[in-house]
C-alpha cells in the first residue's frame, strides 16, 4: 500500500505544482496572465486543431476500419498493416518530411493534416475491434428489414461503435493537446508550443505555469467529456450468441474509389515520411553522416528507454498488485491516480519536475533520476495495464501453497509471484520502452547537459533546417518503432481474409 501511494504521488507531481503556483499567484495575477489576447488567441487556435482532427480521424478511421472488417475491398490484411504503420513514425518525423518537402506547408491545414495523419490509427484500431465483436446477425436482420448499406452501417453498426469511438477519439485529442514538437516545427501555436516558448523566455516564470494550468483544464474538459458522451448505456451481448460467418459487402463501382481512397491515406500518412527521409538520407547537402555520432546517441537512446523502462515497470508493480489482489476505494483511488498524471501534457510535467528538482533538491536538476521520473509519470499507464492483466490471470493459489510449504515473502516473490507475472511485465517493459525512444518534449527540458537522444538530436539538426542531417536520426527511430505496429496490428489481423 505504502509503495502503491508513493507511485501515486509521483504521478500527481505535476498537478500539485500547478494548484501550489496557482496559489502563490493570487486570483488577481492568474486574471492577469490568464485573461488577456495572447491566452485567447492559443484557446482558439488549440481548440480548432484538436476539434478537426478528431472529426478528420473519426472519419478516417471509421471508414478504413468498415473497408477492412466489413466490406470486400482486396487484400484486406496489408491495408490493415498499412493503415497501422503511421504509428511507427513520430508525428514530428511525419511535419519534418512534410516541411522539408514543401516549406510553405506551416499553415493551420498544414498542422491539421499532419496531426490526423499521425494519430487516425488511434480511431482505427478500437474501431476494427469493435467492428470484430459486432453480431453479424443484427446486421442480416437489418438487411432482411429492407435497410440499405448505408442504412446498416447508421442504425446498426455506428451506434455499437459508440464507446470504440470515443475513446480513439479522447486519446487523438490528448495527443494533439500535448503535441509539441509537430506542431513547433509547424509553426503552428498552442498551449503546448507557448508553454515551452514561455518557458525559455522566463525559464520557467508565472506565465509558463499558468499556460501550463490552461493546458490541464483542457485536459479535465476532454476527460469530463467523453465520460459524459459515453454515457451508461452497455452494449455487450447478454449471451455467447451462435457464431456467424461475416459476409463482406460488395463494393461493385465503389471498389476502385475505394482502393484509390485507402492509397491516398497510406501514401501521404507512410509514404510521404518515407519518401522524404530516404530523399533526405541520398541527397541533402548537410547529409555527411557521422556514423559514430549516430551510433553514439542510439546507444544513449536506448540506455535511457532501457532505464524507464525497468523504473516505470518496478512502480508499476504495486499499483498493479494492489489493484487486484486488494480491491477497494483506496485501491482504486491509487490507480486512477496514476492514469491522471499521464493524461497530463509532458511539457507540464516537465515544467513541474523542474521546479520542483530546483527548489527541493538543486543538485537533482537537470540529472538523470529527473528525467527517468518524467518517464514515469508519462508513461505509467501502460505499464500498469499490462502488469495488472497479468495479476488477474495469474490466481493467488500458488503463492498460498508456497506460504504453507513455509517459503518467506521474499521468497514467495521471487520464485512465485514474479515468474508467472513475466509476461506482462516484458509487455510492460517494451511498451514504455518503445515510447521513451520517440519522446522528445521532456527530453529537451529534462536531459542532463550534453546528453542528446535519437529524438533530441533529429530536433536540432531539423530546427536548424538541416533535413539531410536529421534523416539518419529519423531513420533509426522509425526502424526502433516499427515493432510496437506488427504488434498492435498482428492480433487483430488474424482472421482476416483477403
Amino acid at each position: 500500500m505504502l509503495l502503491a501511494a508513493a507511485v501515486a504521488a509521483l504521478a500527481l507531481v505535476p498537478l500539485g505544482h500547478i494548484v501550489v503556483a496557482a496559489a502563490g499567484v493570487g486570483w488577481s495575477g492568474i486574471v492577469e496572465l490568464v485573461f488577456r489576447p495572447r491566452v485567447a488567441e492559443l484557446l482558439v487556435n488549440t481548440v480548432r486543431l484538436v476539434g478537426g482532427a478528431v472529426v478528420v480521424c473519426v472519419v478516417l478511421g471509421v471508414g478504413a476500419a468498415w473497408l477492412v472488417e466489413r466490406s470486400a475491398v482486396p487484400g484486406r490484411r496489408v491495408w490493415h498493416v498499412l493503415l497501422v504503420a503511421p504509428l511507427a513514425v513520430p508525428a514530428f518525423v511525419t511535419s519534418y518530411a512534410w516541411i522539408s518537402l514543401l516549406p510553405g506547408f506551416d499553415t493551420y491545414g498544414g498542422a491539421l493534416l499532419v496531426v490526423s495523419l499521425s494519430y487516425s490509427p488511434f480511431v482505427y484500431l478500437p474501431a476494427v475491434a469493435a467492428f470484430r465483436g459486432l453480431d453479424p446477425a443484427l446486421e442480416d436482420t437489418a438487411r432482411g428489414l429492407g435497410l440499405s448499406t448505408w442504412g446498416v452501417f447508421r442504425r446498426v453498426q455506428l451506434p455499437q461503435l459508440r464507446v470504440a469511438v470515443l475513446g480513439g477519439a479522447l486519446l487523438v485529442a490528448l495527443h494533439v493537446l500535448a503535441e509539441f514538437g509537430a506542431l513547433a516545427m509547424l509553426r503552428y501555436p498552442t498551449f503546448t508550443t507557448a508553454v515551452y516558448d514561455q518557458y525559455r523566455a522566463t525559464f520557467n516564470g508565472p506565465g509558463a505555469t499558468m499556460l501550463a494550468g490552461v493546458l490541464v483544464l483542457l485536459c479535465l474538459v476532454l476527460l469530463l467529456a467523453e465520460i459524459r458522451l459515453r454515457g451508461a448505456r452497455g452494449y455487450a451481448r447478454t449471451g455467447a450468441g451462435a457464431a456467424r460467418t461475416v459476409r463482406p459487402v460488395r463494393l461493385g463501382a465503389l471498389a476502385a474509389p475505394a482502393l484509390l481512397a485507402l492509397a491516398a491515406v497510406v501514401a501521404l500518412s507512410v509514404g510521404v515520411p518515407l519518401v522524404s527521409l530516404v530523399r533526405w538520407m541520398t541527397t541533402g547537402t548537410s547529409a555527411g553522416l557521422d556514423v559514430a555520432t549516430l551510433a553514439t546517441t542510439t546507444g544513449t537512446t536506448l540506455a535511457l528507454a532501457a532505464a524507464a523502462a525497468v523504473v516505470t515497470t518496478v512502480c508499476a508493480l504495486p499499483t498493479g498488485w494492489l489493484a487486484v489482489r486488494r480491491r477497494g476505494p483506496v485501491a482504486t483511488l491509487l490507480e486512477r491516480s496514476t492514469y491522471l498524471g499521464s493524461a497530463v501534457p509532458a511539457i507540464v510535467i516537465a515544467l513541474a519536475l523542474v521546479t520542483v528538482s530546483i527548489r527541493l533538491v538543486p543538485a537533482l536538476y537537470q540529472t538523470v533520476p529527473v528525467l527517468l521520473a518524467a518517464y514515469a509519470i508519462l508513461f505509467l499507464p501502460r505499464a500498469i495495464v499490462t502488469v495488472r492483466a497479468a495479476v488477474e490471470q495469474s490466481p493467488p493459489l500458488h503463492d498460498d501453497v508456497a506460504a504453507s510449504l513455509g517459503a518467506s515473502a521474499p521468497a514467495r516473490l521471487w520464485r512465485v509471484t514474479l515468474p508467472l507475472l513475466a509476461p506482462g511485465i516484458g509487455a510492460g517493459a517494451a511498451l514504455v520502452f518503445l515510447a521513451v525512444v520517440t519522446e522528445l518534449t521532456a527530453t529537451l527540458l529534462l536531459a542532463p547537459t550534453g546528453t542528446t537522444t535519437l529524438a533530441t538530436a533529429f530536433w536540432s539538426a531539423s530546427s536548424a533546417l538541416e533535413y539531410g542531417a536529421a534523416a539518419p536520426y529519423a531513420v533509426v527511430m522509425v526502424l526502433l518503432s516499427a515493432p510496437a505496429t506488427v504488434l498492435l496490428s498482428r492480433d487483430v489481423r488474424r482472421g482476416l481474409t483477403t
